[in-house]
């Protein structure tokens, strides 16, 4: 008995770890700059990303090409974006404090996603820019 409840507490102590960990990897790539051409593309006013640009940048990350599969995509940041929506669609009305983080959330998941489409672009151009001088 004592050892499936030692099973369990570990369990629950590495989902939350990892958790963790993976929201802390959000955040930093989410932190790093985005070029003007990709905030351009998205039309992205005065520069500031917003929950709504996600979709956009999403459909912008489907389209460029990916020449290094090993990179991070979006999945799990898109079901974490649909989860937050979702929450926010019941919870935010009732409590303002949720609603303002789940917009906070979502800025980040929207920022990631600017980030990994400039980190492709960026990685196209630069062997587009290899092949022609050969």
């Amino acid at each position: 008995m004592f050892s499936a409840m030692l099973l369990a507490i570990s369990i629950v102590a590495l989902s939350q770890f990892a958790l963790y960990y993976w929201r802390a990897v959000l955040a930093g790539v989410a932190a790093q700059p985005v070029s003007d051409r990709v905030l351009v593309a998205a039309q992205v006013d005065n520069g500031r990303l917003t929950p709504q640009h996600f979709q956009t940048l999403a459909g912008l990350h489907d389209l460029t090409p990916d020449l290094y599969p090993n990179r991070g995509g979006l999945g799990l940041v898109r079901a974490y974006y649909r989860v937050l929506e979702g929450l926010d669609a019941f919870v935010g009305k009732k409590i303002p404090t949720f609603a303002a983080w789940s917009e906070r959330e979502r800025v980040i998941c929207a920022r990631y996603a600017a980030v990994q489409v400039d980190r492709r672009l960026r990685a196209n151009l630069d062997v587009a820019a290899s092949l022609h001088s050969c």
